[in-house]
C-alpha cells in the first residue's frame, strides 16, 4: 500500500498529477508543480547583475534567472558565485531562478542553501555528468529542465522537474526557428497521443523513450502534465506572443535584451506581450 506522501495528488487545468517517490522532508512533487504553475503567463528574463534584475522586476518578468556572463569559449560554464545570486535576491521581490549544471547535484544543493525559488538544470552549462540527470525529488526546491521533443520532456518530468522548457537557439542570435520547430514538434505529439487508443500507448511510449505512466497523464490531460514555457532566441515581442500562441505557457528571455538602448521598455513590451498575445492591437503598440 502507498503511503499518503506517495498517493497525494494536486489539481492542474482539472486532472492529476501524481506525487513521485517523495520523502516525508521534502516538499511533495504536487507543491512543486503548483509552485512552478505560479509563473505560467509571465516572462522569465536572464539577468547578469543586480541593475538588469532590478530592470526586469520594474517592467513586469515573473522571475528572474541569473546568469554568468557569457564566458570564453574555452571556459567551463558554471553554477554562478551565490555572492552574486545572493544580492540579486536582496535586490528584487520578484522569485530568482538559478542554473545548476547537469548531474551537479551538489551545486543544486548549495543553491537550495542560498534560497533560490527555482533551480534550472541547465544543459547549456558544462555538463558534469553525461549520463545522469540529478534525482530532482530528492530536494524541496522546485527544478526547471529543458527538452527538445516530448520523450525528452516526460523523462526529466519522471525525475522530478516541475517546469519544462522547449530548447530552441541560445546563442543570442534571435534566431527562434529551433524553438518553433521544437515546440511544433512536440505539440505535435501531444496531439497525436490524445487521439490515440489506450492500447497504442505502450507502443508510444516504447517509441519516444517515455515512461509510460506520465505518458499517460499526458494523454488524459491533453498538455504536458507540468508548465511549459519555451526557450532560445525568442527577443522580441511578436515572438513570445507567437510561442504563447503555439500553446506554451511563458517564455524564456535572454540577457541580450538589456543590448539596447531602452531595455526597460524592451522587456515591458515582451511582458506586455505574453500577457495579451491573442490582441493583435495590443501587440502592435507593444512592437512600437
Amino acid at each position: 500500500m502507498a503511503n499518503d506522501d506517495e498517493s497525494a495528488v494536486t489539481i492542474y487545468s482539472n486532472t492529476t498529477v501524481s506525487n513521485l517517490g517523495n520523502k516525508k522532508d521534502q516538499n511533495p512533487f504536487s507543491v512543486k508543480v503548483g509552485l512552478a504553475q505560479r509563473l505560467s503567463g509571465g516572462a522569465i528574463i536572464h539577468v547578469t547583475d543586480v541593475d538588469q534584475a532590478k530592470i526586469a522586476e520594474s517592467a513586469g518578468a515573473s522571475c528572474v534567472i541569473v546568469s554568468n556572463p557569457s564566458p570564453p569559449t574555452s571556459a567551463i560554464s558554471r553554477m554562478l558565485d551565490p555572492a552574486v545570486i545572493k544580492q540579486i535576491q536582496e535586490s528584487v521581490p520578484i522569485p530568482v531562478m538559478a542554473k545548476a549544471r547537469v548531474g551537479h547535484f551538489v551545486e543544486a544543493q548549495i543553491l537550495e542553501a542560498v534560497g533560490v525559488d527555482y533551480i534550472d538544470e541547465n544543459e547549456l552549462l558544462a555538463a558534469a555528468d553525461d549520463s545522469n540527470f540529478i534525482n530532482k525529488h530528492n530536494f524541496r526546491v522546485p527544478f526547471v529542465c529543458g527538452c527538445r521533443d516530448l520523450g525528452e520532456g516526460l523523462r526529466r518530468v519522471r525525475e522530478g522537474a516541475a517546469m519544462i522548457r522547449t530548447q530552441g537557439d541560445q546563442s543570442g542570435s534571435g534566431n527562434i526557428v529551433d524553438t518553433v520547430r521544437n515546440v511544433r514538434e512536440l505539440m505535435g505529439k501531444v496531439r497525436v497521443l490524445t487521439n490515440m487508443d489506450e492500447d497504442e500507448i505502450f507502443t508510444f511510449a516504447k517509441e519516444l523513450g517515455a515512461p509510460y505512466d506520465i505518458l499517460a497523464q499526458t494523454k488524459q490531460m491533453g498538455r504536458l502534465p507540468v508548465v511549459h514555457f519555451a526557450s532560445g532566441g525568442i527577443l522580441t515581442p511578436a515572438d513570445a506572443a507567437l510561442m504563447m500562441q503555439l500553446g506554451c505557457d511563458g517564455v524564456f528571455i535572454d540577457s541580450a535584451i538589456f543590448n539596447c538602448s531602452d531595455p526597460y521598455k524592451h522587456v515591458r513590451a515582451i511582458v506586455q506581450a505574453v500577457r495579451n498575445y491573442n490582441d493583435a492591437h495590443m501587440l502592435a503598440e507593444a512592437v512600437n
